[in-house]
C-alpha cells in the first residue's frame, strides 16, 4: 500500500543509504582484489599497486609506473580494472548523489505535504508521542474514523504508523510550541500528551493550556504525585497506564465475562463497536424531544447506556421520558459508523 497520509522519503532514503554501504564495501573489495592481482601479475612493490588501482580508479591520466606492455595477460587485467573500476566508482557517486538529493528535497516535499493536510484538518486529535502507547492511541482513533496528527521526534516511530488518509505525522520536539502549531493546534479538539518523559508531558501541557484555555488535554503519567502536577498544569485527565493495567488483573480476576465481553468488543473485525458520547448542541433538532421518540435503538442500532447533564452525575439506563436538552450527553454503545450518522442528525441545525 502506497504512503497515502504521510511522505515516506525517510524510507526512501534509509533504503538508498544501505545501497551506498554495499557498493562502497564492494568498491573497496574490488579495490583490494586489484592491488592483489597488480603485486601477482607485475610483480611491483605494494606501494606501486596500489598507485596503479588509485590511478585507475580516479582516472587522473597520470604515466604508468607498470609497464603492461609486457604481457598480455597483465593488460588484459589492467583494462579489467580501469572498466569494473570506473563503473563502481560511478555507482557510487551516484548513489551519494541520490541520497542527498532525496534527503534534502524529498524532505521538503514531505513536510509541505504534511502541511497541506493537516490544514484541511478541524476538530481533529494531536498526539503526542508515537511511541508505545502512543501507537496505541493512534491505532483506536483510526479504529472509530477519528482525524489525527501525530509528532514525535523519531522518523522510524512515526514511519511505523499506520497508513490512512485521517493520519498526518510530524517529526519534532512536542515541547516546542512551533511543531505543535504545525501539526494543527490552533484547529485540534483535544491534545493527548504520550511521551515518554513525564516532564515533557508536563511541558506540553503548560504550552497547551497556555495557548487555548478551552482545549481538552489529557495527559500520560507514571508516578501517582504526577497526576496533580498534570491537574493543575492545566490537564483535563491523567491517566496511568500502571493503574489501568492494575485495575485490568483485577477484573479478570473478579469480573471475567465482563472483561471477554469488553475485548471482544474492541477486537471485533466485522464491526468496530465501541460506547461512545453524543452531546445535543444548541439548536439541535434532538433538543426537547425524549428518548422514547428518538428511538435510537431502531434509527441506528444504538443502545443509551447513560445520561449526563450540565455538572450532574450520570444517570444510568434512563427512561424512554428523559427528556434532552441543549448540553445533554448521551453515552451510548454500538457500531462507530453509526454512532457518526447519529451524531451528525444531532447536529443539524432546525
Amino acid at each position: 500500500m502506497g504512503k497515502i497520509a504521510r511522505f515516506n522519503g525517510g524510507g526512501i532514503v534509509v533504503d538508498l543509504r544501505r545501497r551506498l554501504v554495499r557498493a562502497v564495501g564492494l568498491l573497496a573489495g574490488f579495490a583490494v582484489l586489484a592491488v592483489i592481482g597488480f603485486r601477482l601479475f607485475a610483480r611491483v612493490p605494494w606501494l606501486d599497486a596500489l598507485y596503479m588501482v588509485v590511478i585507475s580508479l580516479s582516472g587522473v591520466g597520470y604515466n604508468e609506473i607498470v609497464d603492461t606492455s609486457r604481457s598480455a595477460g597483465l593488460r588484459v587485467f589492467n583494462m579489467a580494472v580501469l572498466v569494473g573500476g570506473v563503473a563502481a566508482v560511478v555507482y557510487v557517486i551516484a548513489l551519494a548523489t541520490a541520497v542527498i538529493v532525496e534527503g534534502e528535497f524529498g524532505s521538503l516535499f514531505g513536510r509541505r505535504k504534511m502541511e497541506k493536510r493537516i490544514a484541511t484538518f478541524q476538530g481533529h486529535f494531536l498526539v503526542c508521542g508515537a511511541g508505545e502507547t502512543g501507537a496505541l492511541v493512534v491505532a483506536e482513533l483510526g479504529k472509530t474514523g477519528a482525524h489525527a496528527s501525530v509528532v514525535d521526534l523519531k522518523r522510524e516511530r512515526l514511519d511505523a504508523l499506520p497508513d490512512r488518509p485521517t493520519l498526518a505525522t510530524i517529526e519534532g520536539d512536542a515541547t516546542d510550541l512551533a511543531t505543535l502549531e504545525r501539526a494543527g493546534l490552533p484547529r485540534a479538539a483535544c491534545v493527548v500528551t504520550a511521551l515518554p518523559h513525564e516532564k515533557d508531558n508536563l511541558v506540553v501541557t503548560v504550552l497547551v493550556r497556555q495557548k487555548d484555555p478551552s482545549i481538552r488535554i489529557v495527559a500520560r503519567h507514571v508516578d501517582p504525585q504526577m497526576a496533580d502536577r498534570l491537574r493543575k498544569a492545566g490537564a483535563d485527565a491523567a491517566v496511568s497506564p500502571t493503574a489501568i493495567g492494575s485495575m485490568r488483573l483485577a477484573s479478570e480476576a473478579v469480573r471475567p465475562h465482563v472483561v471477554s465481553f469488553l475485548d471482544q468488543m474492541l477486537k471485533e473485525r466485522a464491526q468496530t463497536v465501541r460506547i461512545e458520547e453524543i452531546r445535543i448542541p444548541e439548536g439541535s433538532p434532538w433538543s426537547g424531544r425524549t428518548l422514547g421518540t428518538l428511538d435510537l435503538r431502531k434509527q441506528w442500532g444504538l443502545t443509551t447506556l447513560a445520561l449526563h447533564e450540565g455538572d450532574a452525575s450520570y444517570r444510568y439506563g434512563p427512561e424512554a421520558h428523559e427528556t434532552l436538552v441543549p448540553g445533554t450527553v448521551l453515552i451510548v454503545l454500538g457500531d462507530v459508523t453509526r454512532i457518526t450518522e447519529a451524531r451528525a442528525a444531532a447536529r443539524e441545525r432546525r
